[in-house]
């Protein structure tokens, strides 16, 4: 099967080098989603294993599309009494970008209508009660040419199940990881987060030290489909479970001025299995320091978006950026949306756009010295 992981702007490389890491080969990267081969174990790796990639999708058919008829022709070829029963519950997503059809509410309904239609013949059935299993349909719409992909994993990605206590502007799970990912920390560094808000950066730096699956506790919809073999994600997860690490991990700091983010934080780290990792306190950034030598410092401060209206965050920035340099030898990682960012903590060896809650936010990497080998 022709496998899609679509990947949030700015965080491909890290899921590309995740894919590569779990032994699937290369997957170049196409409008936003990477592409691979892979059966059904495949699918229930990538699911239980991804930390930056948001969604795992079969694509079941790629064509021209310049009118209704041609969609719904198009839509009718596919077998989709393969997949579905006459009670599965079938809901559309789609989009459309540079194409004849831009009405994607209309495209979707001629989608659902030829799929109605073929399974009716197929199954030799009248009606189709959608009362069971569900199944996302995707009709993505590209200078006329339409990909219909099958959403194996239900809810995002994203959504680990360790996140319950409401933060203000909360960093989305995949894109922490990816941050993690891009630092190229590893569980001998020590790790510091001095704005954690409810905690998502430090939680996911500790699964990633730990080699803890971020979807080994939750469910897909792809295993409630008739034609997925059982046992799939069973495997997956006891393959998952066996690459776990449950020796010594270096400190993970994770400070904010607010109590109540800390104790949201402390929460969530409780529930992703990794409480004992982190080192939570309450305090101001300006006050933290560490004895360890060559760690991580990876945040996302508060930025215009989340502060009173005219609050000056220069100073903030400028005194983060004082603080990172009086840890020796330390990396950071910084993602902001505040304009002066760059100017207030320094010239980063490295820029790079992402977007976080659909704000475009800047990634600055300043980069530490690599410890000699041996010590």
């Amino acid at each position: 099967m022709k496998l899609l992981i679509p990947a949030a702007s700015g965080i491909e490389a890290a899921v590309k080098r995740e894919i590569e890491r779990l032994g699937l080969g290369h997957a170049p990267a196409v409008r936003g989603r990477l592409e691979l081969e892979g059966g059904w174990d495949t699918v229930a790796r990538l699911n239980v294993s991804l930390r930056a990639g948001e969604r795992v999708l079969i694509e079941l058919s790629r064509f021209r599309a310049e009118s209704f008829d041609e969609l719904f022709e198009g839509v009718s070829a596919i077998p989709w009494e393969e997949y579905f029963t006459a009670h599965t519950r079938i809901l559309l997503d789609g989009k459309s970008y540079k194409s004849k059809l831009a009405a994607v509410k209309a495209a979707g309904g001629v989608a659902k209508k030829a799929i109605v239609r073929r399974l009716s013949e197929k199954l030799h059935v009248r009606t189709l009660d959608e009362r069971g299993e569900r199944a996302v349909v995707g009709v993505s719409l590209f200078e006329d040419c339409a990909s219909v992909t099958l959403d194996t994993s239900g809810d995002g990605l994203h959504k680990r199940g360790y996140r319950v206590l409401s933060y203000d502007a909360p960093l989305r799970e995949t894109t922490a990881a990816a941050i993690v990912e891009d630092s190229f920390y590893n569980r001998e560094k020590p790790f510091a987060d001095p704005f954690c808000g409810s905690g998502t950066l430090p939680i996911e730096a500790a699964l990633y030290a730990r080699g803890v699956s971020p979807g080994l506790g939750r469910s897909f919809d792809f295993t409630r489909w008739k034609c997925a073999p059982q046992g799939a994600l069973l495997h997956a997860r006891e393959e998952a479970g066996e690459g776990e690490y449950r020796g010594k991990v270096a400190p993970i700091y994770a400070s904010d001025l607010s109590e109540r983010a800390i104790a949201a934080a402390k929460e969530h780290a409780r529930r992703a299995g990794v409480e004992k990792d982190i080192f939570f306190s309450v305090g101001d950034m300006r006050a933290f320091t560490a004895a360890e030598k060559f760690g991580v410092l990876a945040s996302n401060p508060p930025y215009g978006e989340r502060m009173e209206k005219g609050e000056d965050l220069f100073p903030l920035y400028r005194d983060l950026g004082r603080m990172f340099r009086s840890l020796p030898d330390w990396s950071a990682y910084i993602l902001s949306a505040y304009e002066g960012a760059e100017a207030a903590f320094g010239t980063p060896n490295k820029r790079r756009v992402l977007y976080n809650a659909n704000l475009k936010c800047s990634l600055l990497s300043y980069f530490g010295k690599k410890p000699e080998k041996g010590k």
